[in-house]
């Protein structure tokens, strides 16, 4: 895939959506890094739902020691791996205390060094919250970037890395939001909606002619 295609491509993800953000709810880089914390092998709707009530008494991270490890996972039960999300919760929110005046860092390296964050999940935070131009490579976009062949890569890092090479400067800071969201309503794994692609004719994905006959996705 060549330049002008690539640019191509985010210019209409961006017509079509010039704002993107996530679909996680919060009001604070703080309760943004509790969320996805909570989001691995989670979905948005779900994490949603617990920290609408886990939020409304404990939002910051002095407020979740408070609140201590049992009344945490009172809150976040309903999520997958519930125990293990609520103990890095609580060893983080103590770092965040006892290093960084109950502030999130707006370093990679610092981010990374808490509990139950990865590069994926600093990757959100620095983005998100800070305005970086950052990628964190989830499954929807390894999927997007390997399907279209905007970025092809056999990891999640090397899917990264050539994002960043390849996506044009303008269009990098909400790059991570527009490929999620393709991934997750249009570019499904199962049954893509490429009757409904904006970005059909600049695809080179071989089996999308297969999808494109059909409103709902589903190969005829």
């Amino acid at each position: 895939m060549n330049r002008n295609k690539r640019r191509a491509i985010f210019a209409r993800l961006r017509a079509q959506n010039p704002t993107p953000t996530t679909e996680l709810v919060y009001h604070s880089p703080f309760e943004l890094l509790v969320a996805v914390i909570l989001s691995a092998q989670a979905t948005d709707v779900s994490v949603n739902r617990a920290t609408a009530g886990l939020f409304r008494i404990a939002n910051t991270p002095g407020a979740i020691l408070e609140l201590g490890l049992d009344g945490l996972k009172e809150h976040i039960k309903s999520i997958g791996l519930y125990n293990a999300k609520a103990a890095n919760i609580i060893k983080t929110c103590r770092i965040l205390v006892d290093n960084y005046d109950g502030r999130v860092p707006a370093e990679r390296v610092a981010l990374e060094s808490l509990p139950g964050v990865g590069r994926k999940t600093a990757n959100v935070i620095l983005n998100t919250a800070f305005g970086e131009p950052t990628i964190a490579v989830d499954t929807h976009i390894f999927r997007v970037a390997n399907r279209t062949r905007i970025a092809p890569g056999k990891t999640v890092l090397e899917v990264e890395r050539k994002l960043l090479k390849y996506i044009p400067e303008e269009f990098r800071k909400n790059a991570h939001h527009w490929l999620i969201l393709h991934g997750r309503y249009t570019c499904m794994a199962r049954k893509p909606k490429c009757a409904a692609c904006v970005i059909y004719d600049l695809c080179e994905w071989p089996e999308r002619k297969k999808y494109r006959g059909s409103e709902n996705g589903v190969a005829k």
